[in-house]
């Protein structure tokens, strides 16, 4: 296929609509249909050296949804030079989303007949459609958004007040529960979601146990094990009753939870989805998009041959899908990282920790767009939305990348990631510093992002974390309504110094946070990090969460296990309320809290050329 090059005064330009074709020349008034095909278009013109692209190449969206069958991978071959960027960008007043979703399509009203696992109340009101059929197979999926707005999965979590566990047997594998007043015996893929210090598990039940008025539950694998052998954060047992009581839980996924306006349960063996709509929504005129894929874009090239210098503007991502917790569970140690093999030890420590009482390894979750061994990727003025892990996540090798003014919301995990957390090569504890100094995250700018309604699936992922990461600049974010801190910084519980320096958390807005779990932190920093800063940020709004047998146990700036080297000065947060647990050396603490000028409160968050921001938050 010859292409034909539509030249501007600077870059050439290859156009994109979903009512193109890839057989089009790309051109505005013939564009492409696929995002895809630009891009390979403009590799090609990359790789014959083409004299027209000297100043750069634009890849433009018209207006429209992108429905990808699979995630948009830029390699090495896709780069960019600093003279000649990749632009991905939207055409001027046009709204493309880039979406990993699929509709649902063909909703009747179910017949009171075939509904007699639902409640009696629900009967009446339910709606049915096919669960639809992807690559020959089932779909399977966890979320649901209808005229874009969640749906939520059946459950009892709404009921006002959450059960508590009875005991734990840890032998057995054997959680303990008071009877639910519903019969739940024969639901399959039944949930459970058990709330544990600043995380939470989510847990796939495979039987019950009857016990007079207490159930036990047991747990498939390979959860039941980490759940009952991992020791932070495990269930609690507020065995002196002098607390806010043990671990609450809910369950979910089962048709008799189904009780209400909004809810959806999918039966996977009669292959159908049910759903309550609300009073203000038309069944057969409801567009209802379940997710599909778990990334979007994929920034990955090699450390010999990173990609770089491609930039993304005024793009909308939604619909990207995470599976493990329905297929494995989800049991995590912090910040959504979740474990693959975690026990005590019989004797404490490690050379790098003396009194080190655990082991751990973990996985991280998937994210819409990733970048590993990327350098020079800036996204800007994009939003991010109906997300159910994380909606952008720099894992490796990255560098000189700019995340500026973006909207993030209706994220289930975490908003934005950057940093080694280690891995199933590398444990959690330990203290990371490589021998190849390519393979770390560094010279990040995170700057003037409207993040809010996160967090909203797995509640103890966070607003913005930083791993084992150096030269990262947060500065002007909005970070709000998050069940768990609003940003963390380091890891690997340590004061030993590491690769871990010159970060900067500044001015930026954190309220209305730790809405559901505690041992919690506005800031939360954890292991040595050398002339890093935390100031002019206003932090506010802190939540007493429901269900924490400690509520109490939050605070506005929190230096965890090992934090050392910290400046912290200027930041104004509504009461002094500051912690620190087994810190470092070489902290320094300025003037914070309340008598902190109110002046830098006002002038935390977003800077006035992106209140722009908050338009888009009535869509």
């Amino acid at each position: 296929m010859a292409f034909i090059i539509f030249l501007t005064g600077k870059a050439s330009e290859i156009w994109v609509s979903p009512q193109g074709s890839d057989f089009n020349d790309g051109t505005k008034d013939a564009p492409l249909a696929t995002i895809a095909m630009a891009q390979r278009k403009a590799r090609e013109l990359r790789r014959l050296n083409d004299p027209h692209i000297k100043e750069g190449i634009e890849i433009i969206l018209m207006g429209g949804t992108y429905n990808l069958d699979e995630p948009l991978l830029f390699r090495s071959e896709d780069s960019g030079t600093a003279q000649s960027p990749t632009l991905i960008r939207s055409a001027e007043g046009a709204n493309p989303i880039v979406s990993g979703g699929v509709k649902v399509t063909g909703w009747t009203k179910s017949s009171k007949k075939d509904l007699s696992a639902f409640p009696l109340a629900s009967r009446s009101k339910i709606w049915e459609a096919d669960i639809p059929i992807v690559g020959g197979h089932q779909l399977l999926f966890r979320q649901m958004w209808v005229n874009d707005r969640k749906a939520q999965r059946a459950s009892n979590l709404d009921d006002g007040s959450l059960l508590r566990i009875l005991s734990v047997d840890k032998e057995m594998e054997i959680l303990w529960i008071p009877r639910p007043e519903i019969d739940l015996k024969n639901s399959s893929n039944l949930e459970l979601t058990i709330h544990q210090w600043w995380a939470i598990a989510q847990l796939r039940v495979k039987n019950f146990i009857d016990k007079g008025d207490s159930i036990g539950v047991q747990f498939y694998q390979p959860e039941s094990r980490l759940e009952f052998e991992h020791p932070w954060p495990a269930p609690f047992i507020d065995g002196e009753k002098n607390l806010n009581g043990n671990s609450a839980f809910f369950l979910s996924n089962a048709p008799q939870l189904l009780n209400q306006p909004g809810e959806w349960y999918a039966d996977t063996q009669r292959n159908k989805i049910y759903y309550w709509p609300h009073d203000d929504e038309q069944p057969n005129q409801m567009k209802v998009v379940v997710p599909y894929l778990e990334n979007l874009i994929v920034f990955e090239g090699t450390l010999d041959a990173p990609v770089q210098h491609i930039s993304i503007d005024g793009v909308e991502f939604r619909h990207a899908t995470w599976l493990r917790p329905s297929l494995q569970g989800h049991v995590p140690l912090q910040a959504g990282m979740f474990l693959l093999e975690a026990y005590n030890l019989d004797v404490k420590g490690t050379p790098d920790k003396s009194s080190l009482c655990n082991l751990a390894w973990t996985g991280r979750q998937p994210a819409a767009v990733v970048m590993k061994n990327a350098g020079y990727i800036e996204i800007e003025n994009c939003q991010f939305r109906q997300m159910a892990a994380t909606a952008i996540d720099m894992e490796s090798g990255t560098f000189n990348n700019l995340i500026q003014g973006c909207l993030i919301t209706d994220i289930g995990g975490t908003g934005i990631q950057a940093g080694y957390f280690g891995g199933p090569e590398f444990e959690a504890h330990s203290p990371y510093n490589p021998t190849d100094q390519r393979e770390l995250c560094r010279f990040i700018k995170i700057s003037n992002n409207l993040i809010t309604d996160v967090t909203n699936e797995d509640w103890g992922c966070v607003g913005i974390s930083i791993g084992f990461a150096h030269d990262v600049l947060v500065e002007h974010n909005e970070i709000s309504d998050v069940n768990y801190s609003g940003i963390c910084i380091g890891w690997g519980w340590t004061s030993t110094v590491t690769c871990m320096k010159n970060n900067r958390i500044h001015a930026n807005k954190i309220h209305h946070f730790a809405k559901m779990m505690y041992d919690v932190g506005g800031i939360y920093t954890l292991s040595a990090q050398p002339n890093s800063v935390i100031s002019n940020n206003a932090i506010y709004d802190l939540v007493d969460a429901p269900y924490a047998h400690i509520p109490d146990h939050h605070q506005y700036i929190y230096h965890d296990e090992g934090s050392s080297y910290f400046r912290v000065f200027d930041n104004w947060t509504e009461k002094d309320k500051f912690f620190s647990n087994t810190p470092g050396p070489g902290n320094e603490w300025g003037e914070n809290g309340p008598t902190v000028n109110e002046k830098i409160r006002e002038e935390a968050g977003p800077t006035s050329d992106y209140h722009f921001l908050y338009n888009f938050l009535s869509k």
